[in-house]
């Protein structure tokens, strides 16, 4: 399939683009080998290929939950303006 200027004028008035005169030309080019590339996908051959309907369906790794780093509040709240204990005092900003 080849895309001539009208037909990308009209593609872009459908997708509400304003495109200049000047810059549908090269947007023919661009669509054209998009399709193009599409076209090259549709020929590879996918037999036997099961479609992947969704990425949940697979099992993510798991790992230990353990804690690997901390440990040392008071090298945490060293530059703490007003520390309390092993923690930042903010301003209360909800009343």
């Amino acid at each position: 399939m080849s895309l001539d200027k009208a037909t990308v004028a009209s593609i872009a008035t459908l997708a509400r683009l304003r495109v200049p005169d000047d810059r549908l030309e090269p947007m023919v080019g661009d669509l054209n080998a998009i399709l193009g590339f599409v076209e090259q996908l549709n020929q590879v051959n996918t037999d036997g290929v099961e479609p992947l309907a969704n990425v949940t369906g697979h099992a993510l790794p798991q790992r230990e939950d353990a804690v690997t780093d901390g440990g040392y509040p008071e090298r945490v709240t060293l530059n703490a303006p007003d520390p309390a204990g092993d923690f930042y005092a903010v301003p209360k900003v909800v009343e």
